[in-house]
């Protein structure tokens, strides 16, 4: 168990006074088997009325809601929260689907419904082909396909930092052999879908720090995106294609979706002249409780 700090920071600058719209927030974990939250706190200027709402995925959504103008709005997210991942899970599928190819029950396939189909064109077969490149065998090794193609993502396609809006589609990220986190995990989760399984969008955070015995993982400290795969028996198992890495040791699991346009942390609109948007600062820090206390000691 391992009780961690998250402050997620987000400041929006405007040229002037804009009157604010609505902004939908999904910042707030889900408590589960594997995480509980011991407390969270959502700090707005200017001030907002807040309502809470569960959308068709069942994720915790806040709807904020401003009265007065400004020139910057700034929203801070603080989260105390306990993890329980197991370093291995012990992944265990029912023996019909332990070798690939096989075939999802009839009721996994109505429950798993759109989560089985594509999301973007291929219409030259570009990503089927890679995706089919991965597959050594016939019958193959489930666990196996899955592990290769999720480290062939890693390897074949260097992480780059993006803070621009949108998403790269699988094929211009495979085109230019780089993307973000969000970018990687579209493909990974195209691919596994050309190849029939079911695949879900997670975001969240991803921690590891030196604290936690190990070097830096990429985009740790971060709003982070990785995929779920549903392997009959074994359920959900989360694949974390930016460092090649399978279970959710280090993952504080936010949000699940169909796509990646549906997870967006904040988003929001705003009324004023035209060019009065100036940008927007993002700011996430990750930490265990004991480095935070030994903070709070120094400051």
């Amino acid at each position: 168990m391992t009780v961690l700090n998250v402050r997620h920071t987000t400041v929006y600058r405007y040229s002037r006074p804009v009157m604010l719209g609505d902004h939908r927030l999904m910042l707030r974990p889900r408590d589960s088997h594997d995480l509980r939250l011991i407390k969270t706190n959502l700090t707005f200027s200017p001030p907002a009325s807040v309502r809470w709402m569960h959308d068709v995925f069942g994720n915790s959504v806040a709807i904020a809601s401003f009265l007065e103008p400004s020139a910057e709005l700034r929203i801070e997210s603080t989260l105390v929260l306990e993890t329980y991942a197991a370093e291995r899970p012990p992944f265990q599928i029912t023996p019909d689907a332990s070798r690939y190819p096989f075939i999802y029950s009839a009721d996994d396939r109505i429950d798993l419904g759109r989560l089985l189909d594509r999301e973007y064109p291929d219409p030259h077969d570009q990503l089927d082909a890679w995706a089919r490149g991965f597959v050594r065998s016939n019958p193959t090794d489930t666990s196996a396909l899955l592990a290769d193609l999720n480290i062939g993502v890693a390897a074949q396609i260097s992480y780059q930092s993006r803070e621009t809006e949108g998403t790269q589609t699988p094929i211009e990220t495979l085109n230019r052999g780089w993307g973000s986190c969000r970018d990687l995990a579209v493909l990974f989760i195209e691919a596994a879908r050309s190849l029939g399984f079911g695949a879900r969008v997670v975001t969240g955070y991803l921690y590891r720090g030196s604290d936690a015995g190990s070097p830096a993982a990429i985009g740790a400290g971060t709003t982070h995106a990785w995929a779920d795969i549903y392997v009959p028996g074994s359920g959900w198992v989360t694949h974390d294609p930016t460092n090649g890495t399978i279970g959710g040791v280090d993952l504080i699991r936010v949000a699940v979706t169909r796509d990646i346009s549906q997870a967006v942390p904040i988003s929001g609109s705003f009324v004023g002249p035209p060019n009065s948007y100036l940008g927007m600062t993002v700011d996430v820090a990750v930490v265990s409780e004991s480095a935070a206390l030994r903070q709070q000691r120094s400051a």
